[in-house]
């Protein structure tokens, strides 16, 4: 009985070891076949690394100030008698403006000057009988502090009526009228809004660290959204005595010069304080980097091999990036296609699509 149980058993056993057999052959034949198979070499863009002069800057953003901008407003209440301007008009430094009623005023001038050259008439005979000694110190001192009294009510009245005739206290264009004819002002009520605008000013800051880096005199680069083919370019004229207790930043103002009045204060800037170039300066296509955890590589290209190399790049300006560590003048790195590359695999060079590199973009659909 047990005979005939062990047969039946060892031919399964030898089935099962003949199976085994053949299957180990087919994945020792595929093996050796795949380790025999050379893998083609991937489609990769490459750029060479190249030796520039490098600009530097410190990026800030800003805005315009008027160089002079005030909102003249009323010192003296009164009803709007004339208007002397146009809304958005240019005014020389004392022109008429505005013209408030000063009947009132005018009406009494007459009689106070009236009684100021009387009492004048008065303090010349009194001195005279000082004089002779036919009148007392009294009479003198009566004299002279009648006629300082009616001075002093006639050059109160004129500095009134001079209130009530407002004038622009510089050179500059004048914004949009706030009052109109026959409207009561109140005192302290604003008229209309005049600014200076040729030269203009960039008021911007930057961080506490890069305090020792700017100076009075330093030339800045100001461009803003409303001309962005326009390059202006600035000087800075003055520097805050006191770093920013809630942003830890220094408030600068740079001036330039504004012909024809294109740029208006209140603009948005984009500012950079031009420093000494660094020459002989290592730039590569920023797409050439990869960004890791563990810190940033590219894939030189040596005789048709990628090989993985750690780097260390400075700033970056547009598409280009500075090198500061890890690359030498003229080796090829990848700058597309790095995704399917690994340390050591062989690659074919193909710049037909290769992305651009400069350093100042300008998107097309902008």
């Amino acid at each position: 009985m047990k005979t005939r149980l062990i047969v039946p058993v060892v031919a399964a056993l030898a089935v099962l070891a003949a199976i085994f057999a053949i299957k180990f052959h087919a994945a020792s034949v595929a093996r050796a076949a795949q380790a025999a198979m050379v893998r083609p070499p991937t489609t990769v863009s490459a750029a060479a690394v190249r030796e520039e002069t490098w600009p530097n800057t410190i990026a800030a953003v800003g805005a315009l100030a008027s160089y002079r901008g005030v909102t003249i407003k009323t010192e003296v209440e009164g009803a709007v008698r004339r208007i002397a301007f146009e809304s958005g008009a240019t005014v020389a430094e004392g022109q008429a403006l505005v013209a408030l009623d000063d009947s009132v005023e005018a009406a009494t001038l007459p009689g106070l000057e009236a009684q100021a050259r009387l009492a004048s008439t008065n303090l010349l005979r009194a001195r005279e009988l000082r004089a002779q000694n036919t009148n007392s110190p009294v009479d003198l001192d009566a004299a002279e502090t009648a006629a300082a009294l009616a001075k002093a009510a006639v050059d109160e009245l004129k500095a009134a009526l001079a209130k009530k005739h407002i004038a622009a206290p510089f050179a500059g264009r004048l914004g949009i009228a706030l009052v109109y004819p026959g409207q009561f002002l109140a005192k302290g009520e604003a008229i209309v809004r005049l600014e200076t605008l040729d030269p203009i000013y960039a008021d911007f800051s930057v961080p506490q660290q890069e305090l020792a880096r700017v100076a009075l005199g330093q030339e800045v680069a100001v461009a803003v959204d409303a001309y962005p083919d326009q390059a202006y370019r600035a000087r800075v004229v003055a520097i805050a005595p006191r770093v920013n207790d809630n942003t830890r930043t220094v408030d600068l103002r740079a001036e330039l010069a504004n012909p024809g009045e294109r740029l208006r204060p209140g603009m948005f800037a984009r500012v950079e304080v031009l420093l000494p170039p660094t020459p002989h300066a290592l730039v590569l296509p920023a797409t050439a980097v990869v960004h890791n955890p563990y810190g940033e590589t590219v894939y030189v290209v040596e005789d048709g091999v990628a090989h993985q190399r750690f780097i260390r790049t400075g700033p970056q300006r547009g598409d280009l990036v500075l090198v500061r560590q890890g690359l030498k003048p003229g080796e090829m790195v990848v700058t597309s296609g790095q995704i399917k590359l690994h340390h050591g695999s062989a690659v074919r060079l193909d710049n037909s699509l290769a992305p651009l590199a400069d350093p100042a973009p300008k998107p097309k659909e902008s």
